[in-house]
């Protein structure tokens, strides 16, 4: 069997490597790679805002037009926006650099954030509202697709190895786990700027944050990728041309199914039972399981493969989804969405390794930001779901968002699982096909 460490040149890889106890690589080595803290730190701060937007966006539309379908509607659009447009500027950044996207990106996102919020403070139509969410989704800087570029380029800059497989595996960890953390903290401060300040407080935060986290990310240029440049005359195809990359992008809708109604629901359910600050609380107690999770999963040496893995984890979450609507009050719930959360970071880790097998080099943190545009459009269709079923049914309802969400999500990727296969290169596919990185694909 062989690697490859670019899409023309094989690399072997000895059989005894391949049948050798998987590579284990801590998260200490990880963060002593040269260099990594400078673009880490930044990113950290550019991203937290990701879950404040959505959660920021949900508190401030409900107190002024005093609605969940509206503030969940106005939420999706501003998802489905990131969804579609988010993809496009990974193709950008993998075009003309990093730090050309991102600057003018974040520039825009923070008036986008500054006229939505100025509209929904004048009580100004839902419509209205609708529109200004466009912009403020589509800017969302797309700084995790980007940061995962890096690892993938600083890693497989001297060619693949099961040794490369391992720290690109350990690097995926680590970004979900900081994914995660962002979930944790994310809508917990926003919460609480929300309760000491107003909803309308905790947006700019979001926004200033947003800003200068991206600029000092985007200055990092020595750690960015190399800009892939297309031959005179050739014509680039798109990442989601690889229908396995069509697939993960299918199975993440339905996690971000699971997002957008979790986080509505929970919020309307704290808010039956009198105790509104407390969602951010139980939201983030949720997206702490995904991040204890992610961590143990990182530290593990897997012999399964990874296919098998991301298919257990995502049956996981379908189960522990399963029990969401029937929990009776705030404890019960907070514990039955940690259980849930347990399977979110095995399941997006899992993916992630497997969509960087599937693409060129020059189409990486493309195929990274059609995974989380995904998440975002599952987000945006669960949350607008769950407001229109909360406000005509109650909020325990709404959990059952979730369930459908992840529950089609695992049908496609358990009928279609063979598509996950790499694909084949040179005269290895008399072989039987290929990983760039043979062992975080055969684990």
């Amino acid at each position: 069997m062989v690697a490859t460490a670019d899409d023309t040149t094989p690399v072997a890889i000895a059989a005894d490597d391949i049948t050798a106890p998987p590579a284990r690589v801590g998260y200490g080595e990880l963060l002593r790679t040269p260099g990594a803290w400078r673009f880490l730190a930044p990113a950290l701060v550019a991203r937290l805002p990701y879950a404040m937007l959505s959660m920021g966006i949900l508190l401030l539309v409900t107190q002024t037009h005093g609605s969940y379908g509206t503030a969940g509607t106005v939420t999706a659009v501003a998802a489905v926006a990131q969804a579609l447009i988010g993809p496009q500027t990974g193709r950008l950044a993998d075009r003309f650099g990093q730090a050309a996207v991102l600057v003018p990106t974040v520039l825009v996102h923070a008036v986008s954030v500054g006229v939505l919020t100025a509209l929904a403070l004048g009580h100004a139509p839902a419509w209205s509202l609708y529109l200004a969410a466009v912009p403020a989704g589509a800017s969302v800087p797309q700084v995790g697709a980007m940061v995962r570029a890096r690892w993938v380029a600083r890693f497989t800059a001297d060619g693949a190895s099961p040794s490369t497989a391992a720290r690109v595996s350990t690097a995926f960890a680590f970004e979900s786990v900081t994914d995660e953390f962002t979930f944790v903290i994310g809508p917990i401060l926003a919460a609480n700027i929300a309760a000491f300040a107003n909803p309308a407080t905790a947006l700019i935060a979001e926004a200033s944050l947003t800003l200068v986290g991206g600029l000092a990310f985007a200055s990092q240029r020595r750690t960015a990728p190399a800009r892939i440049t297309p031959q005179p005359g050739t014509r680039r195809a798109s990442a989601l041309a690889s229908p396995g990359v069509r697939l993960l992008a299918g199975a993440f809708l339905g996690v971000g199914a699971v997002f957008g109604g979790m986080q509505v629901s929970v919020n309307a359910f704290a808010d039956s039972v009198g105790q509104h600050d407390a969602g951010g609380t139980v939201y983030g107690i949720f997206a702490g399981g995904s991040m204890l999770a992610g961590v143990l999963y990182g530290v593990i040496a897997w012999r399964r493969p990874v296919r098998d893995r991301m298919l257990m984890s995502y049956a996981l979450l379908v189960l522990g989804c399963s029990t969401l609507w029937a929990m009776p009050n705030l404890v019960a719930l907070t514990v039955a969405g940690l259980v849930c959360g347990l399977a979110i970071a095995p399941t997006l880790i899992s993916g992630y390794t497997l969509v960087e097998t599937l693409v060129a080099d020059g189409a990486k943190t493309e195929a990274f930001t059609w995974l989380t545009g995904a998440i975002g459009l599952g987000l945006a269709v669960g949350s607008m779901a769950a407001g229109k079923l909360i406000d005509g049914h109650g909020p325990s309802v709404g959990f059952l968002v979730p369930v459908v969400g992840a529950g089609l999500g695992l049908l496609a990727l358990a009928s279609m699982r063979h598509l996950l296969a790499p694909p084949a290169e040179g005269p290895a596919a008399l072989h039987g096909g290929t990983a760039r990185l043979v062992g975080a694909v055969e684990g």
